[in-house]
């Protein structure tokens, strides 16, 4: 009796762990990307995007929503997964990413298809409040995340805090005219996570979480990516949110601005100095007014008397192989033809904008405010008038792109009640991080749908995750003239190429002279000037702009004087290096690559370069570092500064481990793994190349096209193998999408000191049939060959 009532138990509990199993595997439901599940009370969607990129989507049980991304235009592939369920835990795989997620508790955790831990999310981590968003019921919404304690991660978008990890802070992300934020990091474990929301979002790592808290959502919605390391997560943001078109050549060369050329003779005679001066040049900017008053903000027209033939203007500049964009701004004056047209769609907004006054004196006298208004950027209806005026009055003179001003948008004095402001698409408060994205992409898709025979470029002040797929180049804004700025600028850069978006640069110089009330008569802004300029020699755009002062280079002197022949050098170092950034560019384009590279991204195995911020890689063979400490000035009293040039001053450089540099001015070769001190007199910035480089020198010449490249120098720097291809097209047109482009692939065999030249791929209009290499090895070995496409190999 006692062995028939244990064996009737027996049978009675598997029978209940039999039915527990099945109920538990009724828990989740199975999707053509993942799965679906309910756990606690909340909706979570797993979705492989690809076989390394999962979507997660959280959202209150019986919740009905529509969320349509802003950002992300890639398209789920078909994922071959496996799902599984033991012990609590439900698996889905995919051959290179597992996610793991508790049943009971609903935490998600990601790992390798090796089972390397990469992250996971906290424990009920997940969180929705309600929120009442200008009358539509909502959430504020939560995630909160567990990294390592010595992990560093990078992104954010382009803050000014100074810091290359982002670990170890909380920061309020709204777009602002300093910082242009994106709700993404990515880890130097190999990683991204992109957070999909446009509302004002707090981001917050310290000792016990990692998390976003966001204002408003309809859902808790983000991507997790494994690239393996940082081009690999590039590369997925990339396919997430757009690829980037490749540049106009003449875009990389040195650009000439300030705020501002008052007429357009002003603006021709500058150009005309540089080159009479035989320096180079590619292109200039209009700044603000060409249109006139504050009443006319923004009239995308010629109403200045002293912009009398702009078809004249564009001209005498075209005439002088220079390229010329000019300002457009988010905002329209009263007066304006927009403003009328959009005012009469209800697509102006009613907030405090940039300019705040009709009269153009500072401060602004508010007894006579501007009117002017921000428009809807959202509405397609909106973006539609925007691009008819700019085509119109702009684009039919010929502008060569466009100067998006304000593209955050300048919002001034915000109070709680601006954000409940109407757009196209909800509330200003649901979408107001996404402006920038929505206003450049509508000058770009309108562009890119008028022409395909010049290629769009677009300098703005704003970004957000996606913009990379709009020809445009983000700067850091109106910053100040200072040594700490500077320096500030090289992670604000780097920390943006790690969001995927390559295109950045900041104002040569630094835009508001503030703390130099002598300007251009004061030492030290000299001295800074020249710095910066070497900084701004390895941007992906060289831009020299600001107040106060112009910023010409003959401003600064007079040939055979130091900080003129120190900027004159770098405007030409910058020219001769065209061959290497425009097949850079390419690698962007073609191989998700990134112009300015943290050295994370390629040393990620040397700890000594995770938080290192003022060192950076120009591409995958210059190792760039940017001097951000005054070294010529001396104070003399309270009011007078002086140059002392006297004595050469010296910095502190790390070369990553496990390769070997070449110091780029000398070709003295240095062990990697080690500090070193370097010599930098005012015309020196350290600049090293790396070992197996193979970096083509072009022609000396005043504009980036005066001289075909068919007599290049290859320079070729021993100590381990090395590749380069060189990358040639049209230079200014989309005939590269229909594969109208040639690439030559070089080979360097450091064991045999062979270099093999392999056969042309591809061609083009105009392509260079026959051309001479000249040879040169860092340590002085040099030879000449001709080359007509095929196949040469050369012994060194």
């Amino acid at each position: 009796m006692k062995k028939g009532f244990f064996l009737r138990l027996f049978v009675l509990l598997m029978l209940t762990f039999f039915i527990a199993e099945q109920g538990r595997a009724q828990t989740y439901q199975r999707t053509s990307q993942g799965i679906k599940s309910t756990v606690q009370g909340i909706n979570i969607d797993i979705s492989f995007f690809s076989p390394v990129t999962v979507r997660i989507l959280k959202s209150p049980d019986g919740w009905k929503y529509t969320k349509e991304s802003l950002s992300v235009i890639g398209q789920p592939e078909k994922v071959k997964l496996s799902v599984s369920s033991k012990g609590g835990i439900l698996t889905i795989k995919s051959h290179q990413l597992t996610v793991h997620l508790n049943e009971e508790t609903g935490q998600i955790t990601f790992a390798s298809s090796d089972g390397k831990s990469l992250l996971q999310e906290q424990n009920k981590g997940a969180r929705f409040d309600d929120f009442n968003d200008a009358g539509t019921k909502t959430f504020s919404v939560y995630q909160s995340f567990t990294l390592e304690k010595d992990e560093a991660i990078y992104g954010l978008g382009q803050l000014q805090n100074g810091k290359m990890s982002q670990r170890n802070q909380t920061k309020r992300l709204i777009q602002d005219n300093l910082e242009d934020v994106i709700p993404f990091f990515q880890s130097v474990k190999g990683y991204g996570l992109f957070w999909d929301n446009y509302s004002p979002t707090i981001f917050k790592d310290n000792q016990e979480e990692t998390s976003f808290l966001s204002e408003v959502g309809d859902c808790i919605d983000y991507y997790f990516m494994y690239g393996e390391n940082a081009d690999g997560v590039v590369a997925q943001m990339r396919y997430l949110t757009g690829q980037v078109p490749m540049f106009p050549l003449w875009t990389y060369g040195f650009w000439q601005s300030r705020e501002r050329y008052k007429s357009q003779k002003e603006i021709v005679g500058v150009v005309q100095k540089y080159r009479e001066l035989g320096v180079p040049l590619d292109g200039i900017i209009q700044d603000w007014r060409y249109w006139g008053s504050n009443y006319l903000w923004n009239a995308m027209d010629f109403l200045n008397e002293e912009f009398s033939d702009p078809k004249k203007m564009m001209e005498d500049i075209h005439g002088m192989n220079a390229h010329i964009i000019i300002s457009i701004w988010s905002a329209f004056g009263p007066h304006t033809k927009p403003y009328r047209e959009l005012d009469k769609g209800n697509m102006l907004f009613n907030f405090r904008t940039w300019p705040e006054s009709g009269s153009e004196k500072w401060p602004p006298n508010m007894d006579y405010p501007s009117g002017a208004r921000v428009y809807d950027a959202y509405h397609p209806q909106a973006r539609d008038i925007y691009w008819k005026y700019l085509n119109e009055n702009l684009r039919s003179v010929g502008i060569d792109g466009w100067w998006m001003d304000s593209t955050e948008p300048d919002h001034f004095h915000p109070i709680p009640e601006d954000f409940d402001t109407p757009t196209y698409l909800g509330s200003f408060r649901k979408v107001r991080n996404a402006y920038p994205l929505m206003s450049v992409g509508g000058v770009y898709d309108h562009q890119r749908a008028v022409t395909s025979d010049k290629r769009v470029f677009i300098l703005t002040r704003s970004a957000f995750a996606g913009q990379q797929r709009y020809g445009a180049n983000t700067w850091t804004g109106d910053i100040t003239a200072s040594w700490e700025v500077l320096e500030k600028q090289i992670p604000a850069g780097l920390n943006f190429s790690l969001c995927g978006i390559p295109h950045w640069n900041s104002d040569i110089g630094g835009f508001f002279l503030w703390q130099y009330p002598l300007m251009l008569d004061d030492p030290d802004y000299r001295e800074l000037y020249a710095r910066w300029i070497q900084f701004g020699t390895f941007c992906p755009m060289m831009r020299s702009h600001g107040e106060g002062a112009p910023r010409e280079i003959y401003q600064f002197g007079k040939k055979g004087e130091p900080i003129y022949d120190a900027i004159e050098k770098y405007i030409r170092l910058r020219y001769s290096l065209l061959p290497y950034i425009y097949t850079t560019a390419w690698e962007v384009t073609a191989n998700q690559s990134s112009f300015m590279r943290a050295l994370a991204m390629d040393f990620a195995h040397d700890r000594n370069v995770w938080n290192i911020h003022n060192q950076y890689m120009f591409g995958k063979s210059l190792l760039v570092c940017p001097v951000t400490q005054p070294m010529y000035t001396q104070t003399v009293s309270d009011t007078i500064r002086v140059e002392d040039f006297s004595t050469v001053k010296s910095m502190r450089i790390y070369l990553p481990k496990n390769t070997e540099w070449y110091d780029f001015w000398t070709n003295q070769k240095h062990s990697g793994g080690q500090y070193i001190v370097k010599d930098t007199p005012i015309d020196i910035l350290p600049l090293y190349v790396k070992a197996g480089s193979i970096l083509p020198i072009g022609p000396e010449v005043q504009y980036s096209t005066e001289k075909s490249w068919d007599n290049l120098e290859i320079k070729v720097y021993p100590g381990c193998n090395g590749e380069f291809t060189l990358y040639e097209d049209e230079n200014d047109n989309y005939n590269y999408e229909k594969g109208m482009y040639s690439t030559i692939t070089m080979k360097w065999n450091d064991r045999t000191r062979m270099l093999t030249i392999e056969n042309r791929k591809g061609e083009f209009s105009g392509m260079l049939k026959e051309r001479k290499f000249n040879i040169v090895t860092a340590d002085g070995a040099k030879k000449a060959v001709a080359y007509n496409g095929k196949k040469v190999t050369v012994k060194m």
